[in-house]
């Protein structure tokens, strides 16, 4: 849960240190360290960790949100230069690219909000609002056929599946299928 009041900005700039330290750790395949070793990383002392992040799992909650964040800015930042068809197809393959690239990151974020559906909820809605926009521009466009409902279960799709055998192929192909029915929609 996130405390409503503002941070000072040293304060501002350790949960940010330490956020930053934690998705490196996760990404690196280290998500088993010793909770306390995550301040170290960071640069701050073990009272700042727990101050921000009482326990690993509200930090990896907290890379987590920053994480889908990140994949929203990516959405409005690919339709305010692109056109929305081609935007919506950069984003798709931009998220397949994320999870390739972010393989222990992933995996770790994965593990640590599996049975927290409140966690996922909220990262979902987040996430939509970026589709939604994405998605009204396409239609917009002309992609009437096109739904946030579509894409946002090939996402889900992409992401359940990730790690398994072929899934990067397998997630590029669904990418494909999602942008040619987003082209063949014409009002």
């Amino acid at each position: 849960m996130t405390d409503p009041r503002p941070l000072r900005a040293d304060a501002r700039r350790n949960r940010d240190a330490i956020i930053a330290a934690a998705r490196e750790a996760f990404d690196r395949g280290d998500a088993e360290l010793r909770f306390d070793d995550f301040a170290a990383l960071a640069g701050v002392g073990v009272g700042t960790l727990y101050r921000h992040f009482p326990t690993r799992e509200a930090l990896a909650e907290a890379v987590y949100h920053d994480e889908v964040v990140a994949l929203g800015e990516l959405a409005r930042r690919l339709l305010a230069e692109q056109p929305p068809r081609e935007a919506l197809a950069a984003f798709l393959h931009g998220f397949v690219a994320w999870l390739a690239e972010r393989e222990g990151l992933a995996l770790a974020l994965t593990g640590f909000i599996r049975g927290r559906p409140e966690v996922q909820v909220a990262g979902g809605r987040a996430l939509a609002e970026a589709v939604v926009e994405l998605v009204d521009a396409a239609r917009a466009e002309g992609a009437t056929g096109l739904t946030v409902g579509a894409v946002m279960m090939a996402l889900h799709g992409i992401g359940s599946t990730y790690g398994a055998p072929g899934w990067r192929d397998d997630a590029d192909a669904l990418v494909g299928l999602v942008v040619a029915g987003s082209l063949s929609g014409r009002s």
